[in-house]
């Protein structure tokens, strides 16, 4: 027994990475085909996420898996209830794929702004990140991004792939190989992604 936990011990962030890139991949692919139940496995990752990135250093990244965790459950119960209908007063319509409203790219955009540099600065200030401005750029991108997802826009894949690419060599540098190989994937997988929900788009 002693020799199990020693090595669990030894090898902690190498397991931690491996689960967190086997739930990973079943997100992607759930998300993929825009079923609902992504949002469950998105709520059991960050948990395996959020030790991962303590360990590794990664403490915007460690933030995000907390904020995933909470918007999941958002996320599913908006997924799961529908949307609000002005022209049918208190209705619930199904939530479908829609594109990003040209009006929210402003707020969105000062918003994400904002949340690039409030976190750079912490992580600059009260932390030893070795990578303050690519850890906080790809948290505050994925704030936006996972809200987007919530409403099912389609260009949430775009925001998605550039986090992605960000993401890939952030693991690469931190000696998380797993991980990284999985958003490696999660690149290939959202511009498949973009492309199946417009077409899904064009279907309703």
């Amino acid at each position: 027994m002693q020799d199990f936990i020693d090595f669990i011990s030894e090898h902690q962030l190498r397991l931690l990475d491996i689960a967190g890139a086997i739930l990973g991949l079943i997100y992607i692919i759930l998300e993929y085909k825009a079923n609902i139940w992504f949002w469950i496995v998105s709520l059991i990752m960050p948990l395996v996420d959020m030790a991962l990135y303590y360990k590794a250093g990664l403490y915007a990244d460690f933030g995000m898996a907390l904020y995933y965790a909470l918007a999941s459950v958002y996320g599913f119960i908006v997924w799961k209830t529908g949307s609000f209908s002005r022209k049918k007063g208190s209705y619930k319509e199904p939530l479908h794929i829609q594109h990003f409203p040209l009006s929210k790219i402003l707020p969105c955009s000062i918003i994400f702004a904002v949340l690039w540099g409030g976190l750079f600065i912490f992580l600059d200030c009260a932390t030893n990140s070795t990578v303050p401005v690519r850890d906080s750029f790809t948290t505050a991108l994925s704030i936006i991004a996972l809200w987007a997802l919530a409403h099912k826009y389609i260009e949430q894949w775009i925001l998605w792939i550039v986090v992605d690419i960000i993401s890939c060599w952030l693991y690469i540098y931190k000696g998380i190989p797993f991980k990284a190989i999985l958003y490696g994937l999660y690149v290939i997988i959202a511009i498949f992604g973009y492309r199946k929900w417009t077409a899904m788009y064009a279907d309703i």
